[in-house]
């Protein structure tokens, strides 16, 4: 009786082992093919040319996402401004160069803008060119307007 229950341990082994091997052989089976079939479809190529930027949309001479006239280094102006504060800050106002300079001056007294170094001079010719006050107003004065009593 003893050498069957050790007959029976054994072939409860072996059928064990059986059946993991068969559930690992169905697994293979069944898995591989999909992998297979679904790496075949994605398309590496196409992936890294999506990944090309677009350059900034510009609209009468303005970069439409930035707000700032295009000219030579608004790029640096945006960078350097934008760091700290909103660029409709530069964009709103206008200053001659000694205003643009004193405006530099202040901020970096007060506001901790670093040092600017060789930078400086190209921001502020960028800021005379673009953000220089303007000559004429709104809009022209009124002439020859006939005034009636109310």
């Amino acid at each position: 009786m003893i050498e069957n229950s050790e007959n029976k341990e054994e072939l409860l082994a072996q059928a064990d082992g059986v059946v993991r091997t068969v559930r690992l052989v169905f697994i293979i089976i069944l898995v591989f093919p999909l992998v297979l079939y679904f790496s075949s479809k994605i398309d590496f190529e196409q992936e890294e040319l999506t990944k090309v930027e677009e350059g900034p949309i510009i609209e009468n001479g303005i970069d439409v996402e930035r707000g700032l006239i295009v000219d030579d280094n608004y790029e640096m102006v945006y960078g350097t401004c934008s760091a700290c504060h909103s660029i409709d800050l530069v964009t709103q106002n206008s200053a001659t160069r000694e205003g643009w300079k004193d405006l530099i001056v202040w901020m970096q007294e007060t506001q901790k803008l670093w040092d600017l170094g060789e930078n400086e001079t190209l921001i502020l010719d960028y800021l005379e060119k673009n953000y220089a006050p303007k000559k004429q107003g709104r809009r022209a004065p009124l002439k020859d307007v006939e005034w009636y009593e109310l």
